[in-house]
């Protein structure tokens, strides 16, 4: 769902399940799921108003501080790692985070898991043809 029902539409449901019809039947006449009208119901109940509650916002950045530090160095290094890898070792320093995470941290880094196949072709040339 894009965005909440309007609080016209909220008010005439509760107004309609007030008058003692069934949510279901204000829901058909409405063309709403019931399931909103009876959510919508509680909600009155509860805070005395069908205003929606909050949606979106910002969300924190998990990786951040020394973590954000330690990922970057780890890239940076020499070692060949692995998102999994990664994520374990972060887990090993007390954050417990999905690869997923990782990759779009490193995303908004600017740093990238693709492979150079310039770097590839140049490792391939100093090792010389395959025996």
């Amino acid at each position: 769902m894009d965005r909440a029902y309007s609080m016209d539409l909220r008010e005439l449901a509760m107004t309609r399940v007030g008058q003692g019809e069934t949510c279901h039947a204000v829901a058909a006449a409405l063309n709403v799921a019931p399931s909103s009208v009876i959510k919508w119901a509680q909600r009155q109940r509860r805070t005395g108003s069908v205003e929606p509650g909050k949606m979106g916002g910002h969300r924190r950045a998990l990786i951040c501080g020394e973590h954000r530090v330690w990922v970057l160095s780890m890239i940076d290094g020499p070692e060949h790692v692995t998102l999994e890898w990664l994520a374990r070792g972060l887990q090993d320093r007390g954050l417990k985070v999905h690869p997923a995470n990782i990759c779009r941290f490193l995303h908004r880094e600017g740093k990238s898991f693709k492979k150079n196949r310039a770097a590839g072709r140049a490792e391939q040339a100093e090792a010389g043809p395959p025996t």
